[in-house]
């Protein structure tokens, strides 16, 4: 009851607190995904041109998220207890983001992360060039091409899978309904060049990086990763839209390094769940990384949207790229919402999601489940405020003997969110 009373404290106070900010948009970008909510629910950005280009526009934005947990843990190893958790505030987190229509047709973006869990000075996180118009090179060039083709080439995150669209990127939560993102979170920024085509209601990625998260001249990783994308997006009428998707990622033996579910340096949402006292915990728990040095995954993302329904799903299959030790992990995400009210403001809703397989052909088996009930409550575009129910267990004989042997974690989390 205690943990209850001071959780809806909590929420009081930061709605109070948010419910200041206010955001008006006055200088669109041309084929960009706009911040807050009526960026929910896009993926990747338009083909539509609605925007006139006027010479060069800088847009700064930025997002601002905060978390008040009550959370408990626990498990069956002795010796080396868990760290006792409370009901408090958590590090809060915020990014810097930098938009800059350069051309007609040709977009700039850059997000420095100014906190976050992991990294509480300023780094850069990433940006990229994107280009839907080669009108820099001649007026009209491959005008037929580019009005289905879109070129991303940069340092950012890569387009594989869909569920990289509704997740959370450090302090930039809006997107996502919940507070954290997946257990298996694939998202990496890496050197890329990507070209998506979006002909009617299909589309189709590809692209090309070194799988490298940390860059260097010096000779000895000569690794390469191919990804790509294929689905269908149609609007079937004014009540009902539906998607499908499935992506590939692919990694050379010859890499020394995969970053495909570790490359999120800014850490994982549920601070200090099974850490131990003597040991502590990692940053980037509670999420989990088979490890493979290199691997071949594919990702299936439906989606549907009836009136106020709204259902994402992920199947996803890793496995090993080194044949001759093995191992492979399957993750399943059931995720449905109702959305409410005016202009669907409000939104309740739950998400399911395991994680089950095996490290190598000769090691014990890894399950992980996740349970999310909540919802959340746009107060304005730019302005969201959400409040969970949370568990998730841990089991198999592939956790003996560690900290998250018959590891389990459940309770309550607040989180405020400002995008703009």
């Amino acid at each position: 009851m205690k943990n209850f009373k001071i959780t809806f404290l909590a929420l009081f106070l930061l709605s109070s607190i948010v419910s200041f900010a206010q955001v008006d948009l006055r200088n669109p970008l041309q084929y960009n995904r706009q911040a807050g909510k009526k960026g929910v629910n896009v993926f990747e950005t338009s083909k539509t041109d609605t925007v006139i280009f006027d010479g060069i526009n800088v847009r700064v934005g930025g997002d601002f998220a905060l978390q008040f947990q009550g959370l408990s843990h626990e498990n069956s190893i002795i010796g080396d207890p868990l760290v006792d958790l409370g009901s408090n505030f958590s590090l809060p987190t915020a990014n810097l983001n930098l938009d800059v229509q350069l051309a007609d047709g040709m977009r700039l973006h850059l997000r420095t992360y100014l906190s976050s869990r992991h990294h509480t000075e300023s780094y850069v996180k990433g940006g990229y060039l994107q280009m839907d118009k080669l009108d820099f090179i001649k007026e009209g060039f491959l005008s037929e091409l580019m009005e289905i083709a879109t070129i991303r080439v940069g340092m950012d995150q890569i387009n594989y899978g869909d569920a990289q669209f509704r997740r959370s990127d450090n302090a930039m939560t809006i997107y996502n309904p919940f507070v954290s993102n997946y257990i298996m979170d694939a998202f990496t920024t890496e050197p890329f060049f990507e070209v998506t085509l979006q002909p009617s209601d299909f589309i189709l990625v590809a692209g090309v990086t070194n799988g490298r998260l940390n860059q260097s001249p010096v000779k000895g990783d000569n690794g390469m990763v191919i990804y790509g994308k294929a689905g269908w997006d149609k609007q079937m009428d004014d009540d009902l839209r539906l998607r499908l998707t499935g992506s590939l990622y692919s990694s050379s033996d010859k890499s020394t390094r995969d970053y495909i579910y570790g490359g999120d340096r800014a850490g994982g949402r549920y601070y200090s769940t099974l850490a131990t006292v003597a040991n502590g915990g990692s940053d980037f728990d509670p999420r989990f990384n088979p490890g493979f040095g290199s691997q071949t995954a594919i990702q299936f993302n439906p989606f549907i949207k009836f009136k106020g329904l709204e259902f994402f799903g992920i199947m996803e299959f890793v496995n090993n790229g080194n044949d001759v030790v093995g191992g492979s992990f399957t993750q399943v995400g059931l995720e449905g919402l109702y959305r409410f009210g005016m202009n669907e403001q409000w939104y309740f809703g739950g998400r399911y999601n395991s994680v089950s397989g095996e490290k190598s052909d000769v090691a014990s088996t890894n399950d992980i489940s996740r349970l999310n009930l909540g919802g959340g409550w746009f107060m304005t575009n730019n302005v969201l405020v959400k409040l969970e129910y949370v568990n998730q267990e841990y089991s198999g004989a592939g956790f003996t003997g560690s900290r998250f042997q018959d590891g389990k974690f459940n309770g309550l989390v607040l989180e405020a969110a400002i995008s703009f």
